[in-house]
């Protein structure tokens, strides 16, 4: 089954998982692990305090992880997941999912991790929302983190114009509270494709079928009457109130504090759960959670560079960057506008971007050094620096204008002057060097 167990299974085998037995808290412990090894192991809580269930953090924390739960390599992530939006294909639907196992209406047994000490209490974090188009009636998947409030009660965090609140703007329009279900610990590839921002009226789900070679399989809730992957360990249905808010706030990817807002209130009708089941947390702002929302949009940039500009040879969206704000475009340069015109491109394609940086095919774009390289080399700021100013920007980046969505943007063009002899730009080689091992010489 294409299940967040097999994953585990997968990743235990290849000793990149860690076992925590001793007891930890919920309240800032598990979190705090989970921070110190951001970007090594993934890691198994069994022994929690306040809960039951078992805990699993940094998931996808690495570019290594992310690539077996898409079913590639490293090298070949882009691809698989471009190939998967385009041969996205619904999921077959059985009668009975896992996840029936166990029914409760509390939500108070559930180990909700509390992050950062000054956010407004706990949240799950890894919550991926299912709801149906009121035009298509197709269904769609999508993240949301949610506060609880008491046993019955979350804040849901929604962006405005996104999916689900487009959905929620319906409802509330024609006087009906809107039925949405929520998973938390899936396949990491449901994950992945829930991040994924899909065009309106397409299901996510379909294409996290399609990473999964078709093995993923749906089951229906009878409350909502959604379709849920039948492997989830915790499932959720209810309603979002109309008419109801609770004030909340959080820590966003950038690992700063998003300004305090009134959210719509969801209400529980039913909670499921496998036997010895095992809850999702996502560490905001660490590598898991920045990967998750940065990877897809990564494949996004590369498809559509590709295809405008065939020169371009990779794009990157930087770590300091917190893999959303900063980009590198690796290009084989044709023309003396060549880059000016891949940051434009770039830009329209991602508005969050804040930095474009485009380098040649000698440098390496996921090294922050090489890059730096080609600014000293061969980059002049009176020719190679573009400025945009008071452009739409992203509502995470604290230097903004957050309210009106306002920002400054810089575009980079560090490539070889093609006026220039390449010889003047060439970075000199020693033969062989990649043969060469130390261990021989220093015993």
């Amino acid at each position: 089954m294409a299940d967040l167990r097999n994953y585990i299974s997968q990743i235990k085998n290849s000793k990149d998982l860690k076992t925590v037995k001793i007891k930890v808290s919920t309240k800032f412990e598990i979190a705090g692990i989970t921070a110190k090894v951001d970007g090594l192991h993934a890691v198994l809580f069994e022994n929690i305090k306040e809960s039951n269930f078992r805990l699993v953090a940094n998931l996808v924390g690495t570019r290594k992880r992310f690539a077996l739960a898409v079913g590639s390599t490293e090298d070949n992530i882009h691809e698989k997941i471009i190939s998967a939006i385009k041969k996205a294909k619904q999921p077959k639907i059985i009668s009975a999912g896992k996840f029936m196992e166990n029914k409760s209406k509390n939500l108070i047994s559930l180990p909700i991790v509390t992050h950062f000490e000054k956010e407004s209490g706990p949240f799950i974090t890894s919550s991926i929302v299912y709801v149906r188009n009121p035009e298509t009636g197709k269904q769609n998947s999508s993240f949301h983190r949610l506060m609880p409030i008491d046993k019955t009660h979350f804040s849901i965090r929604m962006v405005e114009g996104r999916h689900l609140h487009r959905c929620f703007v319906d409802a509330k329009e024609h006087g009906e509270d809107l039925k949405i279900a929520i998973t938390v610990g899936v396949h990491p590839a449901i994950s992945i494709a829930g991040a994924y921002q899909a065009e309106w009226g397409k299901d996510e789900i379909d294409i996290a079928n399609s990473l999964l070679s078709g093995k993923l399989t749906l089951a229906k809730l009878p409350f909502t009457g959604l379709n849920v992957p039948s492997g989830a360990e915790i499932v959720m249905e209810g309603k979002i109130l109309r008419d109801e808010t609770h004030r909340e706030w959080m820590v966003e990817m950038l690992q700063t504090y998003d300004h305090k807002r009134s959210q719509p209130v969801f209400e529980l009708e039913n909670l499921y759960f496998r036997n010895n089941p095992i809850f999702h947390d996502v560490l905001s702002g660490y590598s898991e959670h920045r990967l998750l929302m940065g990877m897809p949009i990564e494949s996004k940039l590369n498809w559509e560079l590709k295809k405008t500009f065939p020169q371009t040879l990779q794009v990157s969206m930087t770590n300091g960057g917190c893999n959303w704000l900063h980009a590198i475009v690796q290009i084989k340069k044709k023309s003396k506008s060549d880059p000016k015109k891949i940051i434009k491109k770039t830009f329209d394609s991602h508005r969050s971007l804040k930095q474009v940086t485009v380098v040649d095919e000698d440098i390496d774009p996921n090294s922050a050094e090489s890059v730096e390289y080609a600014m000293a080399t061969r980059f002049q700021a009176d020719k190679d620096l573009i400025i945009l100013k008071n452009v739409r920007g992203s509502s995470l980046d604290p230097s903004s204008d957050q309210q009106k969505l306002r920002t400054a943007k810089m575009g980079i063009d560090a490539t070889r002057s093609l006026s220039k002899h390449s010889d003047e730009f060439e970075i000199a080689k020693i033969p062989k060097i990649d043969k060469i091992k130390l261990e021989k010489y220093f015993k």
